[in-house]
């Protein structure tokens, strides 16, 4: 009958199903945290591993040198500070967006598929300099500081961590298809490309496939920057995105195609 009073058990699930406000979440067990696998060093193991590759293309990463003689120092050539500088040598402002690279890199290796251990970043610059990005990295997150790091490590060629010979950031020989699985399909963002639904175009990858992604990290300028390596050129949507937006996009769309919540 509809109005039959609940049988205990019953009563029981339902209290069991209500959510107590001020309620302390239990303890977590450590050990059922995924843990990220350790990051792939030799060439055999870049082969084998499967991993979402994304190469920010054309960064404006620069140092200039502010002072003379000893009393120089150094800083990353940007249109907030060195505006004048721009003017006075007749450079445009996209020449000194280094606030992109910095953006994206916070987006993908703020990402779960970067802590699940299935992500790879590679910068190349507008000067034609590779540097390969440690995915335990954490990247400051004001420009700022940022800034100093990109810095040092353009001076030094290597920023390592601060408890450990583990090199977080370096610069490598060009080009970066050497360092790029065989067993990999290439992608390059573009905005003149046909828009795809990413949702729709990423299964269509072979699933033995590592996925490589070409994205430009450049306020202005041209899209033939991965022509040369890469197998096909997409749009992801029908409006002008951010590089960081559209890096988030790809992390995501590949987030739900290997079921990383």
């Amino acid at each position: 009958m509809a109005n039959e009073a609940k049988r205990p058990h019953e009563e029981q699930e339902v209290e069991s199903k209500r959510i107590k406000v001020g309620a302390t979440r239990p303890n977590v067990d450590v050990h059922m945290v995924p843990q990220a696998p350790k990051v792939p060093k030799t060439l055999a193991q870049k082969e084998n591993a499967r991993r979402l590759i994304v190469i920010l293309e054309g960064a404006t990463l620069e140092t200039l040198k502010i002072g003379k003689n000893k009393e120089g120092h150094y800083q990353l050539l940007n249109v907030d500070d060195h505006l004048h500088i721009l003017k006075k040598t007749n450079r445009e402002t996209y020449e000194a967006r280094p606030d992109i690279t910095h953006q994206c890199l916070l987006t993908l290796l703020d990402s779960p598929l970067n802590k699940a251990g299935l992500l790879q970043v590679y910068i190349h610059t507008q000067k034609n300099v590779l540097i390969e990005v440690n995915p335990h990295i954490r990247i400051p997150r004001t420009f700022k500081r940022f800034a100093g790091l990109m810095v040092q490590l353009l001076h030094k060629l290597s920023i390592r961590a601060i408890n450990g010979n583990e090199k977080l950031l370096r610069v490598i020989e060009n080009p970066v298809t050497k360092y790029l699985p065989t067993n990999s399909y290439k992608i390059a963002l573009s905005w003149d490309a046909p828009t795809v639904k990413l949702s729709e175009y990423m299964p269509t990858i072979p699933q033995d496939k590592n996925i490589v992604v070409a994205i430009g990290a450049m306020a202005h300028g041209t899209d033939d920057f991965a022509d040369a390596y890469v197998d096909d050129k997409i749009s992801v949507s029908d409006y002008s995105l951010s590089a960081s937006v559209a890096c988030g996009k790809i992390a995501c769309a590949v987030e739900e195609l290997w079921g990383i919540v």
